[in-house]
């Protein structure tokens, strides 16, 4: 049978209220606040809980506090990825982020999802969807990208959009919902 854990990761309805999930959220909020109350003189400090909150980001992943995930452990990140100020992370399954991808404040990444049918949902039980956002991507404040979605390669995402669908790379898209504005023209 499998754990409510092993359920959360595969997508399947599960309860968030386990014991061992509980556990493992409480223990990212303690490091999500030691992340906070850090200064920016705080280099090595910040670094040591980075590794702790998130082990698998590659090296050069700045998060300017205050930033916020339920888990951390459930994100992959690419080597320089910025997160500006107060950032949401909803990993309750996998969110991918490659290389030099940039966020600006405020970016909301949902991974979390409830059922339709409200008897279902009244009963406690949620289910995840995995993100993936690609290298070099630019996510404009206050975006929002919602589960399942994969945003491809170079891609801009304009301020304030919601990404309910997934994005091809190469393009500037915005709005609500989010759609392709025009295509990018790589510089060579």
């Amino acid at each position: 049978m499998k754990t409510e854990k092993q359920k959360m990761l595969d997508g399947e309805l599960y309860d968030p209220l386990d014991k061992v999930l509980v556990d493992e959220r409480l223990r990212t909020r303690l490091l999500i606040k030691e992340l906070n109350d850090t200064r920016e003189d705080q280099i090595e400090e910040r670094t040591r809980i980075l590794k702790d909150l998130i082990p698998n980001a590659g090296t050069g992943l700045w998060l300017q506090p205050p930033f916020y995930c339920d888990y951390g452990s459930y994100m992959i990140v690419g080597e320089k990825v910025f997160f500006n100020f107060n950032c949401v992370v909803l990993d309750v399954t996998y969110v991918k982020i490659g290389s030099r991808t940039l966020f600006g404040p405020n970016v909301q990444i949902y991974t979390a999802t409830h059922p339709m049918d409200h008897k279902e949902r009244s009963s406690g039980v949620e289910y995840a969807k995995p993100i993936t956002i690609g290298e070099d991507v630019w996510v404009g404040g206050s975006a929002v990208i919602c589960p399942g979605v994969t945003i491809g390669d170079r891609t801009i995402i304009g301020a304030g959009s919601v990404v309910t669908k997934d994005i091809p790379s190469d393009v500037f898209a915005a709005g609500n919902p989010c759609r392709v504005i025009r295509h990018l023209t790589p510089k060579e």
